[in-house]
């Protein structure tokens, strides 16, 4: 039987691909797909039509806080979170769909993600972990021709830019929501794949699942406030997935983040500047939330991985 599936379009109403976008999603699923947009202090009306519902909130709460509201007012087996600037290709839905039918302890599910800017070049497939504890997208900026398209192939999480969850898995590590608000955006969903693998459910990569990015387009729009989101939730993040032994590695993360400071400011950009900064004050103000005892939540070795 075929499961039921939710698309999850959380949206500032600022994205020239919004449109796109749902009609790419209407196009896959017109049958059995129910598209939700979550419209963050914005009214909509030509997306209103492409949509089977709309959730209005007053304001920006963010991508955590959107998608929570709307998976609390969702039930679809399977959720597809896709941002509002990606466009999903012809047959992604049901690549997606059939890996996770297929693959029953896997939550999550991604395709490879294209630069709408630059199609020949990847924006993502899937995440990963870098020498600095900096959760990265795997294969950013390669060539897709040099991608080895074989058939799905295990990674440590996905990327909700384009994705779809399982969401008997997303309720079994919901704490109590499945995103925590209080990272609002960025590393949220790096967060969800850490509580999924220590779970011990697992995640795959479908090369035959495409899906083009428009490349953090509201996080353009946010600017400084990116980067202090950005910056500040890695460290949140960490904490959590290491336990005890955050602290010990947390001068690694920190040196990092100086090279990156050091880096902006030789290009005069001072708003990424400003943003790590402000990010490492988030961070210290909120750790005590996010720091545990006990062992990491993953082996380290299998984040090296």
């Amino acid at each position: 039987m075929t499961p039921t599936i939710t698309a999850i379009v959380p949206t500032l109403g600022k994205s020239p691909w919004l449109v796109p976008c749902l009609e790419a999603l209407r196009r896959e699923g017109d049958v059995g797909l129910e598209i939700v947009v979550v419209a963050q202090g914005v009214e909509l009306d030509e997306a209103v039509a492409l949509a089977d519902r709309v959730l209005e909130l007053d304001r920006n709460t963010g991508f955590a806080a959107a998608n929570n509201l709307a998976l609390a007012e969702t039930s679809g087996e399977l959720v597809a979170m896709v941002n509002d600037d990606a466009v999903v290709d012809e047959g992604w839905l049901d690549a997606l769909t059939a890996a996770l039918v297929e693959n029953p302890r896997t939550a999550a599910v991604q395709g490879v993600n294209l630069l709408l800017s630059e199609p020949e070049r990847i924006d993502g497939c899937g995440l990963a972990w870098n020498r600095s504890w900096q959760a990265i997208q795997m294969h950013h900026g390669e060539l897709v021709a040099r991608l080895e398209k074989q058939t799905p192939r295990k990674i440590f999480g996905v990327s909700a830019t384009a994705a779809i969850y399982r969401r008997a898995a997303l309720e079994a590590v919901a704490t109590p929501d499945v995103f925590d608000p209080r990272l609002i955006s960025y590393y949220e969903d790096v967060d969800l794949a850490v509580r999924l693998r220590a779970a011990g459910f697992g995640a795959l990569l479908v090369p035959s699942a495409v899906a083009r990015h428009a490349g953090s387009y509201t996080g353009g729009i946010l600017g400084t406030a990116r980067w202090r989101l950005l910056y500040g939730n890695r460290y949140l993040v960490l904490a959590r997935l290491f336990g005890g032994s955050f602290w010990r590695r947390w001068p690694r993360a920190l040196a990092r983040d100086a090279v990156d400071l050091a880096r902006a400011a030789s290009r005069g950009d001072f708003r990424r500047v400003t943003g790590i900064v402000a990010g490492l004050g988030r961070a210290l103000v909120r750790l005590p939330g996010f720091v545990r005892s006990g062992a990491s939540a993953v082996p380290a070795d299998e984040l090296r991985q």
